[in-house]
Formats: C-alpha cells, sequence, structure tokens
C-alpha cells in the first residue's frame, strides 16, 4: 500500500482526525487548479514502510473531479515499473482515467486506473479509483 486518499469540504476538519487525533505527521502540500485539489500530504509510520495519507478538499466544491466525493477518494499502489504495468494492464483490458502518466502530488510517476471499465476497456477499479505508483527504488528494494 503507497497511499490512500480521502476527501471533505474542509480539510481543517481533515486534519482536526488524521493529524491532532490519530497523530500523522503532515509533509507537504499539494494544490491544481485543474485537478480541483487543495491536500496535504500525511504520513503514517516510517519509511519505506510509511504510508501516505493525502487530505484533499476540492477548491471549488462544484467543479470537478469532486475529490471529496466518495470521502474515501483513491487506494495507491507501488508499482515496479508503472510503464511496464500500464502497458501490460491495457492488454488485458483496463481502462485507465484521463491524463495518463504524470507527477503525482508527493514527486512520483503515477496514472489512475478508472473505477468503471466500457466497451473498449472493460476492466475498471469496480468501483474504486486505484493510483499506480512508481516505487522508488528504496521501496523495490525493501519489499524485494
Amino acid at each position: 500500500m503507497q497511499q490512500i486518499a480521502v476527501g471533505s469540504e474542509s480539510k481543517d476538519r481533515l486534519r482536526k482526525l488524521w493529524v491532532e487525533l490519530l497523530g500523522l505527521e503532515v509533509q507537504g502540500t499539494f494544490r491544481s487548479e485543474k485537478e480541483n485539489v487543495d491536500e496535504d500530504i500525511a504520513v503514517a509510520g516510517k519509511a519505506p514502510f510509511a504510508v501516505e495519507v493525502d487530505l484533499m478538499e476540492p477548491i471549488d466544491p462544484n467543479s470537478r473531479p469532486k475529490v471529496h466525493v466518495p470521502p474515501l477518494n483513491h487506494v495507491g499502489l507501488w508499482v515496479d515499473n508503472l510503464l511496464l504495468a500500464v502497458e501490460w494492464l491495457e492488454g488485458q483490458g483496463m481502462r485507465f482515467a484521463p491524463g495518463g502518466i504524470r507527477k503525482g502530488a508527493a514527486g512520483f510517476d503515477v496514472c489512475f486506473v478508472h473505477p468503471v471499465g466500457n466497451e473498449s476497456s472493460p476492466i475498471g477499479g469496480e468501483g474504486v479509483l486505484i493510483e499506480l505508483v512508481q516505487a522508488p527504488q528504496e521501496i523495490i528494494d525493501s519489499l524485494g
């Protein structure tokens, strides 16, 4: 598990729960008008096995994507070779969300499996948005 992302109309409420009460540490922030997100990047655990918990609120709650709906926005999974994984999964009929491989909030290359398949790519995340994240060598070696 690389990460989970939770959304709310208020990062203040998310910080109260995840940081103040549950003790996670905020290690960064990310803001993207294009992705309609203002997020704090919190961490549970210690490297290299730390799990990122992204605390997300929409910049505009009426715009898309609605990063706060559903509240558990997505799960992130480490992969050893993102490009090869995407190519192989596409060959198996996996549908990916628009945007392709790009830099994610934490600086790693990422892409998203669409929550639902369609006619041309019938396999999706069965209702769950799944982020595939290029693992750094340290993670690959430690999980090897």
